[in-house]
């Protein structure tokens, strides 16, 4: 029998952790310059991605369509739809391999058990509750896109597992791309009947580049991009053909 999931608005969180509503430590650093810290980060991101080799393409049976464009980007921001658990963590790893994706999340998932402790070190950034550390963060992500790597961005912000719907989703992380005159491409994650797994094959498609227009104003550029990314992900996610999980708003 089909899980059923009820909700009022896309704002919900379907999966809850323990420490759902952790916060970010006082002076938390997102930019490290200490070069025994950078040795260990990519250390821990070299481990994380052979896992990610054997979780993703293994257990999961992730197939990645369209990955030449992104080998030839350097420094890009890459917006994906929110819809697995461990897959939206890992398989960055692969579909921006062998660049070093950083990825922007919620403060949530560093209270996952050992992984949340990993995470930060491996490339997550979670996003601050407050404008001063909210410079500090912004300062990390335009250093680290501007040094040649790739900003994962899930839009959608909350995790809803196995949606096979595009939620709406707001428009503000689209001034990233625009500030650092960077492209901006897509990962539409979607789901496929297996023959044998009661669990549905994953594909993800990956689309763009998506480019800024230089004669109208920024908040234009900024909604063309939005819209853009929306609209190529909702097409996209027309080539599920496995409902594992249903969604039905409330009455």
């Amino acid at each position: 029998m089909k899980k059923i999931y009820y909700y009022d608005t896309y704002n919900e969180d379907i999966i809850k952790s323990k420490k759902q509503d952790i916060k970010l430590k006082k002076n938390y650093k997102w930019l490290h310059t200490n070069i025994f810290y950078k040795i260990i980060s990519y250390f821990v991101y070299y481990l994380v991605l052979l896992f990610a080799l054997f979780y993703s393409i293994v257990f999961l049976r992730v197939k990645i369509k369209n990955k030449k464009g992104l080998k030839r980007e350097k420094g890009y921001f890459l917006y994906c739809n929110h819809t697995h658990v461990l897959g939206d963590v890992f398989n960055p790893f692969l579909m921006c391999f062998p660049k070093r994706p950083f990825i922007i999340c919620s403060p949530s998932n560093l209270g996952i058990p050992i992984l949340g402790k990993i995470l930060p070190i491996a490339g997550a950034l979670p996003i601050p509750d407050n404008i001063h550390d909210m410079i500090k963060f912004k300062e990390s992500v335009n250093y680290h896109v501007n040094k040649g790597n790739p900003i994962v961005i899930y839009p959608e912000a909350h995790l809803w597992p196995y949606a096979t719907f595009i939620r709406d989703f707001p428009k503000t992380s689209f001034h990233f791309p625009y500030d650092n005159k960077k492209k901006v491409y897509t990962a539409t994650t979607t789901y496929k009947k297996a023959k044998i797994f009661k669990r549905p094959n994953i594909t993800i498609y990956l689309d763009g580049p998506f480019g800024s227009d230089k004669k109208t104003t920024k908040q234009n550029n900024i909604q063309d991009l939005h819209d853009k990314v929306y609209n190529t992900m909702k097409e996209r996610s027309k080539l599920n053909n496995y409902e594992y999980i249903t969604y039905k708003k409330k009455n």
